[in-house]
């Protein structure tokens, strides 16, 4: 009843199909698969049920392991096994810092931290490169360039457009031509004088001596002949007027004759004369060709008798091994057969799985920017002797970073830069002592890294993902504070004679640098262009702009963006103050070897060395879009936070008298306690220490609300806490440094005007984007603990509020962390999880509730945490104590895994369950598996009355769940050490059940929803089909044989073509499983004593004995003989999987040789009983160049149908004569003259017949009564049903089923030919010789013009529209 579960109940019965005449076939014939129901109703195949496979390998034991072939017979002990590889990634250390994971208390960050951490985990499969199609098998020989160079007689002949007469004279041989009648000979009608026909006659001699009578329609001989008479064929000719007068007769070897008239009687005499006389030369030729071989042979013999004389007498098994060698040499040396077949050469990959590799670090397109030099036109010597470089007269620092106009944000951190000469460096005095902010890199790089190598950065990588020609590279430039940006550029605007006025701007310089050496101000900006193109492609051409003033009303990166969105605009940019100078920067691509670089965490590559003299180059962090399409999966730590001051409104503030030119020191804390010191985390500029303790934005003289452009980078530390914050510090910088006065005024350089905090945990998560905080006067010990309570009350320390505590100060933060999430959802599941496994009971309620909520988690966050979210996901499902939980676990994984597909990344998807997948422990009192809980969830979500979004979904993408299915077997066998149980015992009975209720459920799914949602029922088709095949390297066999018996149950003869699509991927698929073989078992099976393999009974047809034993071969030719009951579409799908999978029996290499075959063809021989229910329907004898469309009807066909259905009860007769059968069985002489038409067979290449298109060449149907079949055990027809089409196969399904034919015949062994002899009835002898003489019209060599000009009428119909584009065709 299983099938009628899976039918879908809106098919549609099926009419039997009446059929008129040929003409009526053709238009049912193309209505049938428009309509896509091939083939009327009929009785479906009952299912055999498969043998135990488990208990028959273990009963017939001992006969196995006698097997000389046994490994046909078993499955290797080392199929399959888990293994480690080590995680390769591009740092010379682990990316996580040495105490990271003793830090971590979240559960979010462990996890992130063991995800970083953790090696791949990898399940291998030692024969998996020959579980695929034959295209993909490991060793497949090379393809075949050419055959062994042959001359054919067809190919030899004569220039077409020169004189038959003078090249007969060339070559010294016999020619005529002239009019004959040809009569017809064929045995069914007499000869009568009607029956001739005049045709133009051409006697011409070959390339190697022989003749041919070649006969055309007309006199152009250059035109390609009717037919031609091969005369070394020929045994005489003598006259014949029974007919016609000057009638004579060509007596030919296989008994046939030719009658030819002429027009006259002494026409006729120079005919015979002239042929007779080729005849002799022929005999003469022959005798004096078998005089030399005998001699040859003499002169052989006597040499070796001379050498050994006594080798036969003494050694004759030596010589018999000898002779054996010689032919097995000659076997081998052979082309296989399948090499000869079009479909074997074609390049089709489109079954081969993609190559998935680990997850990697990947970048956008790198660019290499080298910083050269900065030079303005004021210039002078610095030294205070006068005597060195002239440079620029005091310091400047470029600062470098990527801003996108068309997406208007900044892409990139920033990379500053020191370009200053030495001696300009000098007048830099130290700003703050070691102790404070100390000078050393951090401890876990000391080792690679020296701090004075990675003082003076001059280059950087910066990476873009998304690179377009609207991106710029801007340069920031700055210099010591001084005063207003207008006063101090104002010098550097002029062109005139600048020597005096170099001195005094270095004068007033040096005081700048002693006094406010550590405050800088804005001074410049240049920008230039990176792209070409949308394709990355560098414009190394591109030349940094002028460099412009930097209005200190235009400092935010928006007025930037704004600036740069008028860069191309002339007009525009000549309205901007310039500074006479030049930037040098230029930019490369950079290559994958390139050396000594850091990344943005100054973690040093492995291509490293670790010398203070050579240049570090430093990798710039990009800014990714937040799109899931852009983001990859995180493989590395990486913990940073971005600070930007932004504004601060300091115009009303009552609270100070002077804070004017205000500078902001940023610190990063961990308490608020008065003496706690901040943390040494800030990324340091150039010429300072590598991280310090603060960091300060530029300032702007004399702004009460500055702006400010800079950005501080804080390496955070890897567990956060609530105390952890940031802390501003506001400074009121005198500038004036005038002589009037007391020294203690002049002292005074900065005076605090203002604090502000911003605590960095909010509900647990890093706060970040735009915040607007107020500002205190004073800083009292706790300030972290100030709460408004309202109504003038406040908790906490008494603080002192600028401005009545308005948010004057405006900060934004940008958060680029691997081990912290901004995502709301993503936070609260982890951290109930961690509520609950810290010993908190778990509600399913809650739980259910945060999974609900994981459904709305952003798509970026989703993807750049994946392996870490679904290990979490896969650990709830195997400790859910509800269904509820397990199914919303599911539901989750399968939102994941859709979004994945929808964003183009299942590339991602599949790497992690390759590698990064790993089963969690099992505890059988604990926890469960993942296999099981995860198919009972599925078979939940597959009910009918579940949400069909979500089922949907799963079908579509169901290849997922099933490799994670798989994956999580393979682990459980090896790491619980039951891979060594019996495969039955190997798990238990639930999960039996549960993979059989899953495919029960997911095939109404499958066989209903084809029509509504192909693309999801034929994914989920394929991924059944892969999850049965490798369900039987860890499964019961016998119980996976039985899933496919169900999955079978669902399909019926007549049904829709996409399902015969469908059933046909899932055999091809299953039956490509590397140890088909052994699955087949190819062993005796009789009862009683243990047999050898040659005492085996063979069977020749499907009988059920045979599908049981034989389960997965057997089916296969079941389906395949249904499917020849079909229409076209259907046939060539059925038939293109049987060759296809006998294409990889050939080529496979543990079974090359003889022996192996021979034990492979075994499995198969029931071809031929199939082959001969459908021989009429294969016997076509014409060869036509294109292959016949499912409607065509020729007139053979037109013969062959009968005048009311094509589906009718073949009927065949007895007409073989017995000592023929005596002969091919071995019993009498195949030598005796009672079988001469033997010859015939044996000479398949013999030149002695008629190949003419002048007449019908197919040879006339049998049709009488079928008897004495083969054993009567194995009576039954190979379909189940006596229903049989009678309409002709196209030719190219004909040729392919051939092929498959001669496969086998070729590797049977002789025993089990003779024994076929033996056994078949005489119809089917008739049948299987009818076959094989199909084979040689079919594959008969027509000869180079031939093949050229069916190839130029080819080209010429597709020219005209005549022809389908599809229709391929081939000659052979």
């Amino acid at each position: 009843m299983q099938a009628d579960k899976c039918r879908t109940s809106s098919r549609s019965v099926k009419k039997e199909l009446v059929i008129e005449s040929p003409l009526q076939y053709k238009d049912a014939a193309q209505g049938e698969v428009e309509a896509d129901s091939p083939g009327p109703v009929r009785a479906k195949p009952k299912l055999i049920e498969p043998l135990d496979y488990e208990n028959v390998i273990v009963q017939k034991k001992t006969q196995i392991l006698n097997d000389c072939l046994r490994e046909m017979l078993l499955f290797p002990y080392d199929d399959f096994q888990t293994a480690i590889l080590r995680r390769q990634g591009r740092y010379v250390c682990s990316t996580v810092p040495a105490k990271a994971e003793e830090e971590a208390q979240s559960l979010f960050v462990t996890e992130c931290i063991k995800t970083y951490n953790s090696d791949w985990h990898l399940v291998t499969y030692k024969y998996e490169d020959y579980s695929g199609e034959f295209r993909q098998l490991p060793n497949k020989l090379v393809k075949l360039d050419k055959l062994p160079v042959h001359v054919y007689e067809v190919d030899e002949e004569v220039d077409k457009d020169e004189d038959a007469a003078s090249l007969g004279s060339q070559k010294g041989g016999i020619t005529k031509h002239g009019w004959l009648y040809k009569g017809n000979m064929n045995s069914a009608i007499s000869v009568t004088m009607r029956s001739f026909k005049r045709r133009f006659f051409h006697l011409i001699q070959l390339g190697d001596g022989s003749y041919n009578l070649n006969f055309y329609k007309d006199e152009k001989i250059s035109k390609e002949p009717k037919g031609s008479i091969f005369l070394d064929s020929c045994m005489g000719v003598v006259q014949n007027n029974k007919v016609r007068r000057f009638a004579f007769e060509l007596k030919m070897q296989d008994k046939s004759s030719y009658l030819l008239a002429a027009d006259s009687e002494v026409e006729m005499e120079e005919w015979i004369t002239i042929l007779n006389k080729i005849l002799q030369l022929n005999f003469e030729a022959a005798m004096q060709e078998k005089r030399n071989g005998d001699s040859h042979e003499d002169d052989e013999q006597s040499k070796l008798e001379g050498s050994s004389s006594a080798l036969d007498t003494y050694l004759p098994e030596l010589a018999k091994s000898t002779r054996e060698a010689e032919i097995k040499l000659k076997s081998e040396s052979r082309v296989k057969l399948f090499y000869l077949d079009p479909d074997a050469q074609k390049l089709d990959f489109s079954s081969a799985e993609p190559e998935v590799k680990p997850f990697e670090e990947k970048f956008g397109k790198r660019i290499l920017v080298k910083c050269n030099d900065l030079s303005f036109n004021l210039q002078c010597c610095v030294a205070e002797n006068e005597e060195g470089p002239t440079t620029n007269v005091e310091p400047f620092f470029v600062t470098l970073s990527l801003f996108d106009i068309k997406y208007n944000r900044k892409i990139s951190a920033d990379f500053h830069v020191d370009l200053n000469h030495f001696s300009v460096r000098q007048m830099l005095v130290p700003t703050s002592p070691p102790l404070v902010n100390g000078s050393q890199s951090p401890p876990a790089f000391q080792d690679v890294l020296h701090a004075a190598a990675m003082q003076y950065p001059k280059q950087g990588i910066f990476s873009v993902t998304c690179p377009h020609p609207d991106i710029f590279l801007v340069a920031r430039i700055e210099k010591v504070l001084q005063g207003s940006i207008t006063h101090c550029a104002e010098p550097y605007m002029k062109s005139s004679d600048s020597s005096k006025v170099a001195q005094k701007v270095l004068k007033n310089a040096k005081q700048a640098c002693q006094r406010l050496g550590q405050y800088r101000m804005p001074f410049a900006w240049a920008a230039r262009t990176l792209f070409k193109d949308a394709s990355g492609n560098l414009d190394k051409n591109a030349r940094f702009s002028a460099v412009y003033r930097q209005d200190s009303n235009k400092l935010s990166n928006d007025d930037m963006l704004k600036l740069l969105a008028d860069f191309r605009k002339p007009e525009k940019m000549a309205k901007l103050p310039v500074i006479l100078g030049n930037l040098d920067i230029t930019i490369d691509n950079v290559s994958s070897d390139f050396p000594n670089y850091v990344n943005s965490s100054y973690i040093p590559m492995k291509q490293f060395e670790a010398c203070t003299k050579t240049p570090i180059t430093f990798e710039v962090e990009e800014f990714v879009p937040c799109i899931p399409k852009h983001t990859q999966p995180y493989t590395v730590y990486n913990n940073h936070l971005y600070v930007y001051p932004k504004y601060l409104k300091y115009d009303s503030q009552k609270s100070f008298a002077k804070a004017r030119n205000i500078a902001i020191c940023i610190e990063f804390k961990d308490s608020d306690e008065e003496d706690s010191q901040p943390l040494k985390c800030i990324y340091g500029r150039p010429g300072g220490p590598v991280f310090t303790r603060s960091a300060f934005a530029a300032v702007l003289h004399h702004h009460q609300n500055p702006e400010f452009y800079d950005e501080i980078k804080i390496e955070l530390p890897t567990q956060l806490h609530e105390k952890h914050h940031l802390l501003f510090t506001f400074f009121h910088v005198s500038c004036d440094n005038s002589s009037k006065g007391s020294t203690k005024k002049k002292d005074v350089v900065e005076t605090q005007v203002g604090y502000s905090w911003l605590p960095l945990l909010k509900d647990g998560r890093v706060v970040t984007n735009e915040q607007h905080i107020p500002v205190s006067a004073n800083l009292p010990s706790g300030y972290l603990g100030y709460q408004e309570l309202g109504m003038g009350r406040h908790y906490g320390p008494e603080i002192k509020w600028v401005d009545g505590g308005k948010p004057l100060l405006k900060v934004s933060t940008h958060l680029v962390s691997t081990v912290y999430t901004q995502d709301q959802h993503l936070h609260n599941f982890f951290q109930y999880c961690q509520k609950t496994e810290s010993g908190a009971q778990a509600l399913g309620n809650e739980l259910v509730k945060y999974l609900k909520s994981l459904h709305a988690m952003e798509g970026h966050v989703m993807i750049a945490f994946l392996p870490t979210i679904l290990n979490q996901l896969f650990r709830v499902l195997t400790r859910a104590t509800q269904e509820e939980v397990a199914v919303n676990v599911t539901r989750v994984i399968i939102h994941v895994v859709a979004q994945c597909h929808e964003e183009g990344l299942e590339s991602h998807l599949r790497s992690y369950v390759k590698y990064a997948y790993k089963a969690e422990p099992y505890i059988a009192s604990e926890y469960k598996t993942v296999h099981e809980e995860l198919t009972k969830s599925m078979t939940t979500i597959l009910k009918p009355s579940a949400d069909f979004l979500t089922s949907n979904k799963l079908l579509k993408y169901s290849w997922f769940f099933f490799d994670v299915l798989i994956k999580s077997m393979a682990q459980h066998l090896i790491e619980n050490s039951k891979v060594k149980l019996l495969r039955n015992q190997r798990f238990p009975a639930s999960y039996h059940h549960a993979v059989e209720t899953v495919v029960n459920m997911l095939m109404p799914h499958i066989t209903q929803k084809f029509r509504d949602n192909p693309e999801a029922s034929k994914n989920a088709n394929h991924s059944l089909a892969v999850f049965i095949k490798r369900c039987f390297t860890f499964m019961d066999r016998g119980f996976v044989f039985k899933q496919i018996n169900n999955y079978i149950s669902c399909f019926a003869p007549g049904d829709p073509k996409t399902l015969f699509e469908y059933k046909f991927e899932f055999l091809r698929v299953v039956c490509n499983h590397e140890h088909y073989i052994p699955l087949n078992l190819p062993m005796p099976f009789g009862k009683g004593r243990i047999q050898r393999y040659q005492d085996l009974q063979l069977d020749y047809s499907l009988t059920d004995e045979f599908c049981r034993n034989h389960f997965l071969v057997g089916l296969l030719l079941r389906e395949v003989g249904t499917a020849l009951q079909e229409f076209r579409e259907v046939r060539v799908i059925a038939i293109s999987v049987l060759k296809n999978l006998l294409i990889k029996h050939s080529f496979d290499d543990r079974y090359a040789s003889r022996s192996h075959q021979a034990r492979i063809a075994t499995l198969y021989l029931p071809l031929f009983g199939l082959l001969i229910e459908n021989v009429q329907r294969i016997n076509v004898r014409d060869v036509s160049p294109f292959p016949v469309n499912a409607g065509t009807t020729v007139k053979d066909e037109a013969l062959a149908l009968p005048a009311g259905n094509p589906l009718v009860t073949p009927q065949k007769g007895n007409t073989l004569d017995h000592s023929l059968l005596g002969a091919i069985s071995g019993i009498a002489s195949p030598y005796t003259a009672s079988t001469p038409n033997i010859n015939s067979v044996r000479n398949a290449d013999s030149r002695g017949s008629l190949i003419s298109t002048d007449s019908g060449n197919s040879l006339p149907e049998r049709n009488s009564e079928k008897s004495n079949s083969l054993d009567k055990h194995q009576q039954g027809n190979t379909l189940g049903n006596s229903v049989v089409r009678c309409d002709k196969l196209d030719q190219s399904e004909i040729k392919s089923l051939l092929m498959c034919f001669l496969y086998i015949l070729k590797s049977m062994s002789d025993d089990a030919l003779f024994t076929y002899w033996n056994k078949a009835s005489t119809s089917e002898l008739m049948d299987f010789f009818t076959i094989s003489e199909v084979c040689l019209h079919q594959f008969q060599y027509m000869g180079k013009r031939y093949i050229a000009r069916t190839g130029m009428m080819h080209a010429r119909l597709q020219q005209l529209g005549s022809l389908d584009n599809s229709v391929t065709f081939n000659h052979m």
